[in-house]
C-alpha cells in the first residue's frame, strides 16, 4: 500500500492502514448514490414550489446518470492528470457544493447544483476502482470492491429512507441539504487519512504508475464485451428501479406502500451481492460467479412475466444480481488493465458507454409501456438487457484470474 496513504495524525496512527483505506472508500462510496436518489422522495414539494414541468422534473433525475456518460471521459482525465487523491477531494467538495446549491436557491440552481453532484460523482466513479486497483493487494481488490458497492447501495437505501420524514418535519430544502453530511464526514476523514498536502495538491504520480494485471491484459474485445455487460446490466437497474413499483401496483393492484417495498427489497439486498460476489470468487471461478449472476437476474423480466405473484422472490434475487453485477464488472477492469493509465481509460469507456443506455432506460421503457398498454414488452426489453449482461460479462471476465 502506497505510503501517501499512511495515517498523517496520531489518532490514526493506532488503526491499521488496512482499515483506514476501506473506511474512506466506505463513506466516499456512501456519497456517490444518495445524494441523486434523494430527490424521489421530495419531488412533489419540488414542483409545487418552484413550478417545474414534468419535462424539468424529468431532467431533475435525470442530469446526474447523463453526466455519468457523458462526463467519463473528463473524469478520467482529471483522475489520471491529477492523482486520485485530489480526484477523491473535488469528487467529496462537488458534491458537498452541489447539494448545497440546489437546496438553497430557484429553479435554475436546483439544475445547476444537480449537475454539479453528477459531475463530482462521475469522478469519483473513475477514481475509486484506481485506488483499489493501486492500493490494495490483488487478494484484497475484489474485498475492497465488494464493500465499494455495497457502501453505494446503503447510501441509497438510507437516503430514500430518511429523506421524507426529513422533509415533512423541516421542508424539501433541509431534506436535500442533510445528504450533504456524509460528505462533511468523508472530507475530513479523507484528509486526515492521506494529509492536506495529497488531499489538496495536484500531482501526475499517478499516471506513470504501471502495476501488472494478476491475469494477461485486456484486449479490446474483453473492453467491448465489458461495456456490452455494464450497458445491459444500467439498463436493467435503471428500468427496474424506475418502474417495479408502477408495475406491481398495475399488475397485482398492490397499494403505493407495498410495490414500494418491492422496490426497497431490490435496493437492500444489492449490498448481499456486493459483498457476497467477493466470497463467491475464492471458492468458484469467475466465469461461474457471472453466470450465476446471470441466472440470477434473468429470474426478474420471466419471474415478473410468468409468476408475477411470487414479485419478492424476483426482487431478491434480482437485488443480489444488480449489486454483484456492478461489483464483478469493475473487479475484471482492474484485474485486466496493464497499468493505472489503461485501467482509467478502460473504466470511462466501459461507465461513460454503459450509462448512455442507462439514462435512456426509465424513458424509453415508459414509452413503450404507454403505447402497448401493457408490461409484456418493457419486460421483454429488460430480458433483452440482462442477456447483454449475461453475455458480456460472462465471455470478458474468463480472462479474469480466480
Amino acid at each position: 500500500m502506497r505510503a501517501s496513504l499512511l495515517p498523517k495524525v496520531p489518532v490514526l496512527s493506532r488503526i491499521p492502514q488496512g482499515l483506514i483505506l476501506l473506511a474512506c472508500i466506505g463513506l466516499i462510496a456512501l456519497n456517490m448514490r444518495g445524494p441523486f436518489v434523494a430527490v424521489a422522495p421530495v419531488v412533489g414539494a419540488m414542483q409545487r414550489e418552484l413550478g417545474f414541468s414534468a419535462v424539468e422534473l424529468g431532467l431533475l433525475t435525470g442530469i446526474p446518470v447523463l453526466c455519468f456518460s457523458l462526463a467519463s471521459p473528463l473524469a478520467s482525465f482529471a483522475a489520471r492528470r491529477f492523482g486520485a487523491e485530489f480526484a477523491i477531494t473535488l469528487t467529496l467538495l462537488g458534491v458537498l457544493a452541489g447539494v448545497v446549491l440546489r437546496s438553497a436557491g430557484s429553479g435554475v440552481l436546483v439544475m445547476a447544483g444537480t449537475a454539479i453532484i453528477g459531475i463530482a460523482i462521475t469522478i469519483g466513479n473513475i477514481a475509486v476502482p484506481l485506488i483499489i486497483r493501486r492500493d490494495f493487494s490483488p487478494r484484497r481488490q475484489s474485498s475492497a470492491m465488494g464493500i465499494y458497492t455495497a457502501a453505494l447501495n446503503i447510501g441509497s437505501f438510507l437516503t430514500s429512507v430518511v429523506t421524507a420524514p426529513i422533509a415533512e418535519a423541516v421542508g424539501w430544502r433541509f431534506a436535500l441539504a442533510a445528504t450533504g453530511l456524509f460528505a462533511v464526514v468523508a472530507v475530513v476523514i479523507w484528509i486526515l487519512a492521506v494529509g492536506p498536502g495529497d488531499a489538496f495538491r495536484p500531482r501526475l504520480a499517478d499516471a506513470g504508475v504501471r502495476l501488472p494485471a494478476t491475469g494477461r491484459p485486456a484486449s479490446r474485445w474483453i473492453t467491448v464485451g465489458l461495456t456490452l455487460g455494464f450497458a445491459g446490466q444500467a439498463f436493467s437497474y435503471y428500468g427496474v428501479t424506475a418502474w417495479l413499483p408502477t408495475l406491481l401496483a398495475d399488475e397485482l393492484g398492490m397499494a403505493p406502500s407495498a410495490a414500494g417495498a418491492g422496490s426497497s427489497l431490490f435496493q437492500i439486498l444489492a449490498i448481499v451481492g456486493g459483498l457476497g460476489v467477493p466470497l463467491a470468487a475464492r471458492i468458484a471461478s469467475t466465469t461461474a460467479v457471472a453466470v450465476t449472476l446471470g441466472l440470477l437476474w434473468l429470474a426478474v423480466p420471466l419471474g415478473l412475466l410468468l409468476a408475477p405473484e411470487l414479485w419478492w422472490l424476483w426482487c431478491s434475487f434480482g437485488g443480489i444480481a444488480q449489486g454483484g453485477g456492478i461489483t464483478i464488472i469493475f473487479i475484471a477492469i482492474i484485474r485486466l488493465a496493464r497499468d493505472q493509465a489503461s485501467a482509467g481509460r478502460m473504466s470511462a469507456v466501459v461507465q461513460g458507454t454503459g450509462y448512455c443506455f442507462a439514462a435512456v432506460a426509465p424513458t424509453l421503457l415508459g414509452f413503450v409501456h404507454g403505447l402497448t398498454d401493457s408490461w409484456t414488452v418493457p419486460l421483454l426489453m429488460i430480458l433483452g438487457s440482462v442477456l447483454a449482461f449475461f453475455l458480456g460479462t460472462t465471455l470478458s471476465v474468463r480472462k479474469a484470474p480466480k
